[in-house]
Formats: C-alpha cells, sequence, structure tokens
C-alpha cells in the first residue's frame, strides 16, 4: 500500500469503527456501502494550497454525480486545531464566495477537535475527533433528502452522540480513534 492509500484506509477504518458503528451519522452507512464518498488526500501544506484543494473537491462534485461526499485529508497540513479552525472558516467563505452556498455543506473533523464550551480530555470532542484533519463536502440535496426519510428528530443526534461518547467515556473514545490507525 503506498502513502496515499494508507491514509485513506485509516479513515476508512474510521469511519466504520467511530462514525457508523456508533451511529454518530446515521445517514453514514448507507453512503459508505454504496461506495458514494470520494476520499482525497491532498499533499498540501500552504494555507493556500489547502484551500485550492477544497475548490478542487467542489468541482469534482460538480462533474460527479455518482459521489454524494468528499473527504479531503490533509496529512501534513492543518495539524494545529486553531489553523484548522481558521482555515475551514477561510475556506467557507471561499465557497460562498465560488457560488457553492446551498449547494455543498462544508463539515470538519480534526484530531484535536474540541467544542468550543468543552474540556479537552471532554469524551465528547470525539464524536468530531479523526486520524487526520478533514473537510468534509456534503451535497446539500443529500442532506435534504437523507432528512426527509429520517423518521426521528435531526436535530437531536449532536446531543444524542454526545451523551453516548460521555457515557463510553475518554479511556474508550481514545481507543477508538487509536485503532483506526493501526
Amino acid at each position: 500500500m503506498n502513502f496515499e492509500q494508507k491514509i485513506i484506509a485509516k479513515t476508512q477504518a474510521w469511519l466504520k469503527l467511530v462514525v457508523i458503528g456508533l451511529n454518530f451519522c446515521p445517514f453514514a452507512k448507507s453512503v459508505f456501502d454504496k461506495g458514494k464518498i470520494h476520499y482525497q488526500v491532498s499533499t498540501a501544506r500552504a494555507l493556500e494550497d489547502c484551500l485550492k484543494d477544497l475548490i478542487d473537491e467542489a468541482e469534482r462534485l460538480d462533474i460527479s454525480e455518482n459521489i454524494e461526499t468528499s473527504l479531503l485529508i490533509f496529512p501534513d497540513a492543518l495539524e494545529d486545531f486553531d489553523d484548522f479552525l481558521d482555515a475551514l472558516e477561510i475556506g467557507d467563505e471561499l465557497m460562498q464566495a465560488q457560488g457553492y452556498e446551498g449547494i455543498y455543506q462544508l463539515a470538519s473533523f480534526h484530531p484535536d477537535y474540541c467544542f468550543a464550551d468543552s474540556d479537552v480530555d471532554d469524551a465528547a470532542n470525539y464524536t468530531n475527533r479523526s486520524p487526520y484533519p478533514v473537510f468534509h463536502l456534503i451535497r446539500e440535496k443529500s442532506i435534504d433528502d437523507a432528512l426527509a426519510k429520517y423518521s426521528k428528530d435531526p436535530e437531536l443526534i449532536p446531543e444524542t452522540n454526545v451523551k453516548l461518547a460521555r457515557e463510553m467515556g475518554l479511556d474508550k473514545m481514545r481507543a477508538l480513534l487509536a485503532e483506526s490507525l493501526k
């Protein structure tokens, strides 16, 4: 396996173990199982290159209707969480400026993810912790379609995830993330 394949394999393992395994995203399993996730490993190191890769992924989604969502993975950039958040904000503004508002939603995952009102060691942070910094581009139409079929209250998903992560505890959440890196 080459470098890129290893990064993708670890990201897929995290998706299976954490996101799908714990049902943090009730919509992920179907898309994962159908192979409708595109994984793009970025070689970027500089912010400008990360942003260029982001727009490239939006353009990929523009022409590839069989892709529901794209994970842009940064194994060599945006390691500092505050820098990542700054890049995410700039990326979101760039997406809007490029006319993607309402077309794609930009979500994020990071190895050091920490909610603003949370302690660094709060197990809840693991609902958004991933093996590498990731920009997640999601088709707004896919979100609308998934929500239309969802029988439960989607607003409760984050609350339910936080509750589960805290019930499982910090050690278990750390172990699951570490398992995906093997």
